[in-house]
């Protein structure tokens, strides 16, 4: 077993696989048609090296570019920044004029960007990635976009004899520098066997969802839990405030019982201080539930807490709020209504 894994499917672990200061564990799940988890092989953290592209040197993409330069792999990669373009000079990468320039000769092509018409342009458009790419390439998208939007570009890349994985991450810009991220995968089951080796550079949680478009709805449902988590912290912390009562005292209180959580121990105290400075910009999950709100309404569903918490989301967009933390739903609940 080569070093840094732990399979969730058999509980064999060896000592992590080192990428910069942080060496995280990695947890691997595979799914099979019977929804039973699977053993897969591990990944070969000795592989030689790669010529990989990848396109998005946002704060996400570019840690993510770190990590896999570190591991000894060759990048080509693309951004319309040309801050970004010079900074990837600098640091020893091929930048290219185009996406379909950074799939030539790429095992695999990476994309984190913003939307599903972001990712159809960069892998589909006049000079996207499919007309650079050979047959046999793997194209890894780590945005979040539709589930819907995933499946056609599977579909058109697969035409092409290219395949497709939708990666979402979570975990922000810190689980990205710290190589720490969850990562959900649609697509092929051999497929996503041959990316795993490359995807525990980037993540410690890799789970194979299911086909195409199933990584994106893992993602959602991410989303969906998280948010309206915090929203109901939001709430509590504005009817505690509204009845006089010390937020840090409450928080310490409730934070012991079932109310406790992961996103109690992050937003709570950060609405307690007012610290409303972004770790994730509201603008981001504002535009995920705007996905989920519309995958929701194609497929019949009334989920109505999902479509409260919408509209409060919205609400802070308005407030011009957009660029701050999502905790700033608690400054939603205070301005008053018109």
């Amino acid at each position: 077993m080569p070093s840094g894994v732990r399979c969730r499917t058999c509980g064999a672990v060896a000592s992590a696989h080192s990428i910069g200061v942080i060496a995280p564990t990695v947890m691997i799940m595979n799914a099979s048609a019977t929804s039973h988890s699977t053993p897969l092989s591990e990944p070969d953290t000795r592989q030689p090296p790669l010529t990989l592209g990848f396109i998005g040197l946002g704060a996400m993409g570019w840690a993510m570019c770190g990590h896999l330069q570190h591991a000894g792999h060759r990048l080509r990669v693309y951004a319309r920044d040309q801050v970004k373009r010079e900074r990837a000079a600098l640091a020893g990468m091929q930048v290219c004029g185009s996406p379909a320039e950074v799939a030539m000769g790429a095992a695999f092509v990476f994309t984190n960007v913003t939307s599903t018409p972001d990712v159809e342009q960069v892998l589909l458009g006049p000079e996207g990635a499919a007309h650079g790419a050979s047959p046999g390439t793997i194209c890894v998208d780590h945005s979040t976009i539709a589930p819907s939007g995933a499946r056609r570009i599977a579909a058109a890349l697969g035409e092409a004899g290219i395949a497709f994985l939708d990666a979402p991450v979570s975990g922000g810009e810190k689980g990205a520098r710290e190589a720490s991220l969850s990562i959900m995968v649609g697509g092929e089951p051999e497929v996503y066997a041959r990316a795993l080796r490359i995807l525990s550079l980037l993540g410690s949680t890799i789970t194979h969802v299911g086909p195409a478009g199933s990584g994106q709805v893992a993602k959602l449902c991410n989303q969906i839990v998280q948010v309206i988590n915090i929203e109901g912290i939001a709430e509590a912390m504005r009817f505690a405030q509204a009845e006089g009562a010390d937020l840090h005292r409450v928080l310490h209180a409730i934070s012991a019982g079932f109310a406790g959580s992961r996103m109690l121990d992050l937003m709570g105290p950060k609405m307690a201080a007012r610290d409303f400075a972004a770790g994730i910009p509201a603008r981001l999950h504002a535009k995920d539930f705007s996905l989920a709100a519309e995958a929701a309404r194609h497929a019949g569903l009334a989920l109505p807490a999902l479509s409260a918490v919408h509209a409060q989301l919205d609400r802070l967009m308005a407030l011009g709020m957009g660029d701050d933390d999502t905790s700033s739903l608690l400054r939603a609940l205070e301005q008053p209504r018109k």
